[in-house]
């Protein structure tokens, strides 16, 4: 779960979504040029393993699986957080949160 804000700061595929609505990088919707070739132009969101370092989770402490989140998964399911920045997404109180 990533808040509106955060939905900026997540990475990029190269290819095109088959499926195109709601997609941010075909040329219906604005997000890719015809012929721009992605490997060249999207330095920022492109993966390199050798400088990217992933951190811990604040609450559990289990590595996260995506660059600049401070939250796993499953912790910010549970909470009902962002899992990028932590900002409060939904309240959980009258929920039976489990990640089974």
């Amino acid at each position: 779960m990533v808040c509106a804000n955060c939905e900026k700061k997540l990475g990029r595929v190269i290819t095109p979504d088959p499926w195109k609505v709601g997609a941010r990088n075909t040329v219906e919707s604005g997000g890719r040029k015809v012929g721009e070739n992605k490997a060249l132009t999207a330095k920022k969101a492109r993966f390199n393993p050798l400088t990217t370092k992933f951190g811990q989770c604040r609450i559990c402490r289990t590595k996260v699986h995506q660059v600049g989140s401070y939250y796993c998964q499953a912790c910010a399911y549970k909470k009902g957080i962002c899992a990028m920045c932590g900002k409060t997404l939904i309240d959980t109180k009258n929920y039976r949160q489990s990640s089974t």
